[in-house]
């Protein structure tokens, strides 16, 4: 699984309440919780964010109340893929369960600049600047993960069964 799109930076303990705030939790349409994802922090971020854009994150990314909306609006908006130096336990399960890919890199979370194109490959784990060449590694993602992104989440992967292995 590979994908290509625009960074978009964030710091450290980015929480749930921060991704989609609490009064938007009424919302259980994904694409109208999209419109408010990161409302508060970066107002124009779901104006301005494109379908394969990439979230590049520090440290306890997704931490807080155990939301599954968080990660939904962000799938919703387009983002393709999430690395951070590190997730939040509840957000990184709830990611992968609806199929919304996450890698953890310190270099990459270092390395990496707001408004880059890069291009990632789940398989080997590795993220690569367009623009200077530089690849950064990241702690590949576990077989059976893969497969429930692939799926589309495990909901999608359970009611695939063997078909989707």
């Amino acid at each position: 699984m590979k994908f290509q799109g625009k960074v978009w930076k964030f710091g450290d303990d980015i929480d749930t309440d921060l991704i989609i705030p609490a009064r938007y939790l009424n919302i259980s349409d994904g694409s109208e919780l999209a419109r408010h994802c990161f409302a508060d922090i970066r107002p124009d971020f779901a104006k301005d964010v494109s379908s394969g854009d990439i979230l590049v994150a520090g440290r306890n990314f997704g931490c807080g109340s155990s939301r599954e909306h968080a990660p939904l609006a962000i799938r919703e908006a387009g983002v393709s893929v999430i690395i951070a130096k590190s997730f939040a336990r509840i957000f990184y399960r709830n990611a992968f369960n609806i199929g919304l890919p996450l890698l953890e890199s310190e270099e990459a979370a270092e390395g990496i600049l707001e408004g880059e194109q890069v291009a990632v490959d789940l398989t080997r784990g590795e993220c690569k600047s367009i623009v200077s060449g530089k690849i950064y590694t990241a702690r590949p993602i576990p077989d059976f993960m893969r497969q429930l992104i692939k799926a589309g989440g495990l909901v999608d992967y359970i009611r695939g069964g063997e078909r989707k292995l």
